[in-house]
């Protein structure tokens, strides 16, 4: 089975951020680390008030509906891509890009953190630079793309699930 982490940045919604830790615990993903303004549950050593904490969590709960509490998570200002890269880790981005690979031509290594960007605008250019690839969702319908947490759920099938020869 593969390891993958995934790596949420500046998401926005609570409620994106349930629905990627219940997608994470029904693919197997090690860890999620919510990164930059992404809401978080509350957690050991948390420093905001107990009531902005609470609330938070309970609109994280409302999709994740538990999954919180079975996915170990990390809360931290940026992204650990160099951490994670020294750990064996192929940093991968989900976005549009020039030069992208479509996600069913990506075959993934064993070890893959997975960036996610933020609702509207995505994975900063500095942050893609800084992976070994990015890969997007081919799109067939007039949106050009997908709801993030919809997205990480069609990344982590292909990335966690197909075996490739």
């Amino acid at each position: 089975m593969k390891r993958i982490v995934v790596i949420a940045h500046n998401i926005r919604s609570a409620h994106n951020v349930g629905a990627i830790f219940r997608t994470a615990d029904g693919f197997g993903v090690e860890k999620v680390i919510l990164s930059g303004y992404t809401p978080a549950p509350p957690f050991d050593g948390d420093t905001r008030l107990p009531h902005i904490a609470a609330k938070v969590g309970r609109d994280i709960h409302k999709t994740a509906l538990g999954a919180e509490n079975a996915v170990p998570f990390l809360v931290i200002e940026h992204p650990p891509l160099e951490e994670l890269r020294r750990e064996g880790y192929c940093l991968v981005a989900l976005e549009q890009a020039p030069g992208s690979t479509p996600l069913p031509d990506y075959h993934p290594p064993e070890r893959v953190a997975l960036l996610l960007g933020e609702e509207i605008n995505g994975i900063s250019p500095d942050l893609l630079d800084r992976c070994h690839d990015i890969v997007e969702i081919p799109m067939v319908g007039t949106k050009e793309s997908f709801n993030v947490s919809v997205a990480a759920a069609v990344a982590l099938y292909q990335l966690a699930c197909i075996e490739y020869n």
